[in-house]
């Protein structure tokens, strides 16, 4: 994982259990961190693609 927290959130609760909620399931607290974590290691691999292909800009293809 990158230097900063990974306490840091980049999935909103809510709108991840108004999703699954329209599907007419519950979301529990683990898959909402389970979610988060998966997040955070597409932006780190993501990080490193572009750092490797000496660009300064994240594009979809390094996700």
């Amino acid at each position: 994982m990158s230097s900063t927290s990974e306490n840091q959130s980049f999935v909103v609760g809510s709108r991840v259990r108004a999703y699954v909620s329209q599907q007419d399931l519950k979301l529990s607290e683990e898959t909402l961190e389970a979610i988060n974590r998966r997040v955070h290691e597409m932006i780190d691999r993501a990080i490193e693609r572009t750092r490797a292909n000496k660009r300064l800009t994240i594009r979809p293809h390094d996700l």
